[in-house]
């Protein structure tokens, strides 16, 4: 019995002297202020390597509130056990509804929270080293993915009457697929997924020298993965 009293006295103890240290206005400041750099970090690489259609400004700067709050949270909880059991109740019933349309946005979120929880523990160094090679990694990615040739969606309208000269323009591209066909009694059209070379660019330029064409679109175009 008193062994087993000791050992549940030093778990008290223990639990006890980790929150019951508090928490300085310094200890705070410099969280957030290293969150915020981290953050800006964050929005920097964001910015470099998006490449989707409409860059929105609101998420971006979301990405730095995200870390600074998630910092602001973790140090505050470390400084009372009943906070954090008070938060982890709160947080538990809170539903976030707001779709995320690219899967990369979703893991820049998750960056921006790690980054935060390791601003708000007190790990500046590791976590900034951290981000930074996670950072750097990612633009690497980008970089060696840029220099494949572009997905581009070549939208061609033509007379179903001249059928076989859409065809031999397809037959001149090195590789195409197929996305969609379509036909009306006024006209059709056909969407070609292909990759942009000099050469593809120069016949595309030309289409519309061939009869039976009436118009040709070249839209850049993101893949699922926007790779």
């Amino acid at each position: 019995m008193t062994m087993a009293l000791s050992i549940f006295d030093m778990i008290k103890k223990g639990v006890v002297e980790n929150f019951s240290s508090g928490v300085t206005m310094l200890q705070m400041l410099v969280s957030i202020a290293a969150a915020f750099g981290l953050g800006l970090f964050i929005l920097f690489i964001y910015r470099i390597t998006f490449r989707g259609v409409i860059f929105s400004k609101g998420f971006a700067y979301s990405l730095v509130l995200l870390a600074m709050v998630t910092a602001l949270i973790i140090r505050t909880i470390s400084s009372s056990l009943a906070l954090s059991l008070g938060m982890v109740g709160a947080l538990s019933i809170v539903r976030f509804r707001t779709a995320v349309k690219d899967p990369v946005d979703t893991i820049f979120m998750f960056w921006a929270i790690s980054s935060g929880i390791m601003m708000g523990a007190g790990i500046y160094l590791v976590g900034a080293v951290a981000c930074g090679a996670t950072g750097g990694l990612y633009y690497l990615i980008t970089l060696i993915m840029k220099k494949k040739a572009s997905p581009y969606l070549l939208i061609i309208r033509y007379d179903p009457n001249y059928v076989k000269n859409v065809k031999w323009i397809l037959s001149k591209l090195p590789t195409y697929k197929i996305k969609s066909k379509t036909v009306t009694k006024t006209g059709a059209e056909i969407a070609v997924e292909l990759n942009i070379d000099d050469k593809t660019s120069r016949l595309v330029d030309s289409i519309l020298e061939v009869d039976g064409i009436n118009d040709a679109s070249l839209v850049s175009y993101e893949g699922e993965f926007g790779l």
